[in-house]
């Protein structure tokens, strides 16, 4: 099992929009390419930041690729969409795990 992890840093005043946006309509975009089996949505308790909130998005795929599949057919236009809407207000950075 693979997870790819999305962390997000968004500034507090976009936070009740982000979060609405991402539970109605990001999440389920990526979640219908049919690449990942679960998915869950997740804010961080211990922000540094009292100007910003962290989350953290977790999507499930079977394999790597599953991944490279994603990566290659529907990630630029999806990450284009939050970038699109929210710029720097709304900041991404990625990682992959592999289950053990």
């Amino acid at each position: 099992m693979i997870l790819y992890n999305i962390t997000f840093t968004v500034s507090i005043e976009i936070e009740e929009d982000f979060v609405q946006w991402m539970k109605e309509t990001h999440i389920p975009e990526i979640f219908a390419t049919g690449l990942f089996l679960e998915h869950k949505f997740f804010r961080l308790l211990n922000s540094p930041d009292d100007n910003v909130t962290n989350f953290s998005v977790q999507f499930y795929a079977e394999n790597t690729q599953k991944l490279i599949e994603y990566e290659g057919r529907f990630a630029h236009a999806l990450r284009y969409e939050t970038q699109a809407r929210y710029g720097e207000k709304a900041l991404a950075f990625r990682t992959l795990l592999e289950t053990i």
